[in-house]
């Protein structure tokens, strides 16, 4: 279940932008802590553990990529949404590449920017009925309690947007699904049209769970993806 006041970090050094966000956060009933740079956002987070963490990619001190790694060492699951002044396709890519879950570019709206925090939290807190805690696709296995996920008996280790978009696949075996279909169960809202965030999530997945073994996930040219059992 969905805690009632959800903790939220946000790393920025613009601090007319964060004392904005922790306005717009509170009015939303959820706690907020505010970090300037990155050093200081790895320290408020062991002391604070957020739920999700909203993080400047440009930082006085460091890498907003680099605070995302060493973030990612002590929390593996907890969200990230990238800030950005970056427009450029390869910025955004590298963001998500590095295991961020979702990013805005600036200037943004409060109302866009609390909408997809709202749907990373209701990712991350889903509830499951216990009988159907386990998936079970060919000879991969997912756990959705614990959260982990195995081929063949060897564990297969997913960032939280990886690990919904391949229950989202395994609740839905065989069944081909449309990129329109994935953004909305998987990213919770239109994600501007820009259906390359399911394409470069499933090239993740393919890495993951189709590396040295025969592939499950399969493109289905003009439709769609689909996972199905190995043959």
């Amino acid at each position: 279940m969905q805690p009632t006041s959800p903790r939220i970090l946000v790393v920025d050094d613009e601090n007319t932008l964060s004392e904005l966000l922790s306005m717009a956060l509170r009015y939303e009933g959820w706690e907020v802590r505010t970090a300037p740079d990155g050093r200081e956002a790895l320290q408020v987070a062991r002391g604070f553990r957020p739920d999700a963490v909203v993080l400047d990619m440009m930082l006085p001190d460091m890498d907003g990529l680099d605070v995302l790694r060493r973030l990612r060492a002590e929390r593996p699951d907890v969200p990230v949404l990238f800030l950005t002044a970056r427009d450029a396709v390869e910025d955004r890519v590298a963001g998500l590449t590095a295991g961020g879950d979702d990013y805005v570019t600036k200037p943004f709206s409060l109302e866009e920017l609390v909408a997809r925090l709202r749907g990373l939290l209701r990712r991350l807190h889903r509830a499951t009925a216990p009988d159907e805690a386990v998936l079970v696709v060919g000879d991969l296995v997912m756990n959705e309690d614990s959260r982990e996920v195995t081929r063949d008996g060897h564990e297969v280790r997913l960032t939280a947007t990886e690990f919904e978009l391949l229950r989202f696949f395994m609740r839905n075996p065989r069944r081909v699904l449309s990129k329109a279909q994935i953004l909305d169960r998987v990213w919770n809202y239109d994600f501007g049209g820009q259906v390359n965030v399911v394409e470069l999530y499933v090239s993740y997945l393919r890495r993951k769970i189709d590396a040295g073994h025969p592939p499950m996930i399969h493109t289905m040219r003009g439709a769609g993806y689909v996972l199905r059992p190995a043959t």
